[in-house]
């Protein structure tokens, strides 16, 4: 869900449906030993891969495959260091690029410090999830586009409201059966609500909700 979200801003953001580019895009996903990375990058390609196969997106680092992605641990220093590689082979000739797909904000950070450093074209739409405190105030500044922001209060009152369950013996409340394969099998999962944070409502979403202060984003 998270993913797909990410992927659909991409594509609404390029109007990809009407547009025929090709828009450069590079695609940052989170660590290869973290199961939820492979489900959000699978999410964003499944939008994202038909514009890439038709050409109206165009990676031009080659590096699509969700391991050729993946950010160790997360981390925002390996993030920006693949970040500078790819500038440095693909983007120093003034050539744009258009889009990056992070999967989360530690990784988002990264590219955007990796912009910061080496790159010199028109600023690219980049994504994210977590809407951490430096990439809110990242988003405000107009160096990100979109968080995924999942309300960690919700997470708690369905965590609190599964453990009591299973305490009583009785069955956990669960709203997906079917999207969550950890290699195992398909595992019974409680899906809080994503909502895609942008400049038009991160004040309503973030600050007026209790989240965050307004001084904790300045």
């Amino acid at each position: 869900m998270v993913g797909q979200k990410q992927g659909e801003y991409i594509e609404e953001a390029l109007n990809l449906k009407e547009e025929k580019g090709p828009f450069n895009i590079e695609l940052v996903a989170g660590a290869p030993d973290d199961n939820n990375a492979k489900f959000f990058f699978s999410g964003a390609m499944d939008v994202l891969q038909p514009y890439i196969d038709e050409g109206v997106l165009v990676v031009k680092s080659g590096q699509t495959e969700f391991e050729k992605c993946a950010t160790q641990a997360w981390d925002s220093a390996k993030a920006q260091d693949r970040m500078d590689t790819i500038i440095a082979g693909n983007y120093t000739d003034g050539t744009n690029l258009d889009a990056v797909l992070c999967s989360n904000d530690s990784t988002a950070l990264g590219v955007e410090n990796a912009l910061a450093a080496s790159y010199t074209g028109e600023y690219p739409i980049i994504t994210g999830q977590d809407c951490d405190t430096p990439n809110v105030k990242n988003l405000v500044a107009g160096k990100q586009a979109m968080s995924v922001f999942k309300d960690t209060r919700a997470l708690a009152t369905a965590v609190v409201g599964m453990v009591d369950s299973i305490m009583k013996g009785e069955e956990p409340e669960v709203n997906d059966t079917e999207s969550y394969d950890n290699g195992t099998g398909v595992i019974p999962t409680y899906l809080c609500d994503p909502v895609v944070v942008t400049t038009d409502n991160y004040k309503e979403i973030l600050i007026d909700s209790g989240y965050y202060t307004e001084d904790q984003i300045k």
